[in-house]
Order: structure tokens, then sequence, then C-alpha cells
């Protein structure tokens, strides 16, 4: 991806979209706190998802290099993967005994479809989508509630704000604070908080 911002000689080669990933970081800091205090050990990995999410982009847009941008895909697979499968284990079609094992086979398989359908000239950000879209299913099958909304409002939000970035509708490369995709970055992790809200209240709504 060709994202707006202008490479700069250093050690960080795109700032905004590189230190905008601490946003991720904090969020999942936060759901990491919050998981345990609340002593939801279904959610207990949703803090640690959301960090792999913010190192892994943090790594790729600091140097800008295909190796790390790999990572940058299986950090997406790991974090939105892990809601997928949650899911399933929610609504009674996948053993919760197995819900660390099919976890980690559907984030090894989505890892490894990327280097063959990038040489093959597909576009990668489809796969991203394909998931993103069977999760949303999921969770319209488990109930709504204003915290998805809210979820499903700041990522698409998000999405208009890194295609603007994109497709240079709105871009200024010289501009190392404010970018589409830096904040793509901050208000997908602000979705991140909004859907483990929602997985919240869902697990009090589920108790008797």
């Amino acid at each position: 991806m060709q994202w707006c911002e202008e490479t700069v000689c250093g050690l960080v080669v795109t700032p905004a979209n590189t230190w905008s990933n601490l946003a991720y970081v904090f969020a999942g800091l936060w759901m990491w706190q919050a998981a345990r205090q609340a002593g939801r050990e279904d959610l207990r990995l949703y803090g640690p998802a959301a960090i792999v999410v913010g190192l892994f982009s943090l790594l790729y847009h600091a140097s800008y290099t295909f190796f790390f941008q790999f990572f940058d895909f299986v950090g997406m697979f790991v974090f939105l993967d892990l809601v997928v499968v949650a899911d399933l284990v929610r609504l009674g079609k996948l053993d919760p005994r197995r819900q660390t094992a099919s976890w980690l086979a559907l984030v090894a398989l989505s890892s490894a479809l990327v280097p063959p359908l990038f040489l093959a000239g597909f576009p990668i950000q489809l796969l991203v989508v394909v998931t993103i879209a069977g999760w949303i299913v999921l969770e319209f099958r488990l109930g709504r509630g204003r915290w998805l909304w809210i979820a499903l409002g700041l990522a698409a939000v998000a999405g208009l704000f890194s295609a603007a970035d994109v497709t240079r509708v709105y871009c200024n490369p010289a501009d190392h604070f404010f970018q589409g995709h830096a904040i793509w970055h901050v208000l997908t992790a602000a979705s991140f908080l909004a859907l483990f809200h929602h997985h919240v209240r869902l697990g009090e709504d589920s108790r008797p």
C-alpha cells in the first residue's frame, strides 16, 4: 500500500502512521486490565490481541517494508479471528475447549494465504474484508446493541479516512501529525473498545 504520508530519513520513516498505532496498545492495556478486574475469562485475550495489532502495525509503518507488512496483516488476523472464534463459541457452534486451537489455526491459515496471494497480484486487503463481513454476521446473530453500533460506526468512519488517504482525496504528504491512515488507527482502536464493552454487556445479559 502506498499511503499518503511521505517517508523521511530516520529509524521511523512515517511518523504519523507509526505513532498513531500506540492507540491500539493503550486500548489493549485498558481491555486487559478491565477483563481481569471483571473476572471475564472469555475476554482475557482481547487486550493482548489489540496490543499485537498495534505493535505489528507500528513496525510496518516505521520500516515500510513488505516483511513487516506481512506481520501487519498477521496482527489484524490475530484480533479479528479471535473475535470470530469467540462469537462462534457464544453461539454454541464451537466447543469452548477448542477455542484457542481454532483461533490459532485460523490465524495461521489466514496468514499463510498472504504471500501467495500477494505474488498472484490479489488485493490482500480483501481477506480482511471477508473476515470482517463474517464477524458482522455473527455479531448480528448474537444480538445488537448500542455499543455494537458505536463500534461499527467508528470502524466505518475510520475506513472513510483510510480510503481518502490511499486515493489521495485527503492527502498532505508533508504533514507528519494528521494523516488519514493515522486517524484510521485511532478510530479503529476506539472501535475495539466499543466492541469490548458490547461483549461485556452480552456476557452480563446472559447471566441468570
